[in-house]
């Protein structure tokens, strides 16, 4: 099966059909409406406009769907006040955030209802939240300008969220949906776009609407800890970098793949991987007390790399993976082998009382480089390395919001 037949098959999959879209737009319709009623009841200056993938067309068939609904506050309304006026007048739960936003579940739809200062300009902004509203109409505006550029942009979500990299959640450090709308309109196509990817060579740098002369400005002009692996001047804001949240790993990883689909076309690259379980010896469950979402995830997804550091001390790491469940929970993957032995790091030479406790305390004690080194049989178990991590790291684990591990 050729790529032009595996993009066709593909989009049929993954579009909405008629009656799924019209049926959606519905829902949400009926909801905006009753938002705007209570708006309007209470005489909180407010407007309503849908984001997200659904205002763009660009919405992934799914058993369940997340639409983005903005409430946009006049600018007369103080950051702290338009969450709390929010909060009187929809019935959801409360996430917390850099503004605290509201989750509506309505059967098969969770409506995430969040509040954004009307602006007119991008500079205006006071959280980053506010640019929504250009970032939704600048989409649709290069959408409705190209026929089928809404199927291509379709296609890099869903082949990205199959490979795992879709989501700038600080646990995934991936392409926000936002990110790879730009990217398939800044490259033209799904195809161009991870041709271009899979092909590239250090760090990208992208400035659509030619806001610098040149790369060297826009590098000095941007927030130096933005630079990251891709920066994209977001052409709704000259200052940011679209981009931000994407890791080195992450576009590395994602290049691999890229470049396999393109040597070997396959329908697999488009199917959701499960963890294959029978790969790992070690398999995990961590479980958090923070807020469910991007805190819950990125604190586990922390506490999964303080113990990859500490078991590759006695083991041989052949594979690892994690599996955040989006609530409080996360699956810490790991296939491991004994190591033989353990070097341990002592003193330098120089510190010959530390070199004598040292040499007191092991008995194969070698030199090397101006320091005292010394090896040790490994005769530890996974299991037993387990129990001596948890006993030894209780207050750690408490620090960092982890309950329990099991």
């Amino acid at each position: 099966m050729n790529i032009k037949e595996i993009i066709r098959k593909q989009l049929e999959k993954i579009k909405l059909n008629k009656e799924e879209s019209e049926k959606l737009e519905k829902e949400t319709k009926n909801f905006i409406n009753k938002l705007e009623e209570n708006l309007k009841k209470r005489k909180i200056k407010a407007d309503v406009f849908l984001g997200g993938s659904l205002a763009k067309k660009t919405i992934l068939k799914r058993d369940k769907y997340d639409i983005d609904i903005f409430v946009r506050f006049d600018k007369k309304y103080k950051d702290n006040e338009i969450s709390e006026l929010l909060g009187k007048i929809v019935r959801g739960k409360r996430i917390h955030g850099s503004r605290d936003y509201f989750l509506a579940r309505r059967k098969k739809i969770a409506f995430e209802v969040i509040p954004v200062i009307r602006i007119n300009k991008a500079v205006e902004a006071r959280n980053v939240t506010d640019l929504s509203y250009f970032h939704v109409s600048y989409v649709k505006n290069r959408i409705n300008k190209k026929l089928g550029l809404a199927d291509e942009i379709m296609l890099a979500k869903h082949f990205s969220y199959c490979q795992k990299v879709y989501g700038a959640e600080s646990y995934i450090k991936g392409f926000s949906g936002y990110a790879l709308e730009l990217l398939v309109i800044y490259y033209g196509s799904f195809l161009n776009f991870i041709k271009s990817i899979a092909k590239s060579k250090g760090q990208i740098i992208i400035d659509p609407e030619k806001y610098y002369k040149n790369k060297e400005e826009i590098l000095q002009n941007l927030n130096e800890a933005k630079l990251t692996s891709i920066v994209f001047v977001d052409p709704t804001f000259k200052e940011r970098n679209a981009l931000a949240a994407l890791s080195r790993e992450t576009l590395e990883k994602f290049k691999v793949v890229c470049k396999e689909f393109l040597s070997k076309p396959s329908l697999r690259f488009f199917e959701e991987k499960e963890i294959d379980r029978k790969n790992f010896n070690l398999i995990l469950v961590a479980r958090t007390n923070k807020q469910e979402g991007d805190i819950a995830g990125s604190k586990l997804k922390k506490f999964y790399n303080f113990l990859d550091g500490k078991l590759g001390k006695y083991f041989e790491i052949k594979a690892r993976d994690f599996e955040y469940d989006n609530k409080k929970s996360a699956y810490l993957f790991f296939s491991v082998k004994a190591k033989k032995e353990l070097v341990l790091f002592g003193p330098p030479i120089i510190a010959l009382e530390n070199v004598l406790a040292f040499k007191k305390k092991h008995k194969n004690v070698f030199i090397k480089q101006g320091r005292v080194f010394a090896k040790e049989k490994v005769s530890i178990s996974i299991r037993e390395f387990v129990n001596k991590f948890k006993s030894k790291n209780k207050r750690r684990m408490r620090e960092m919001g982890i309950v329990s591990l099991g």
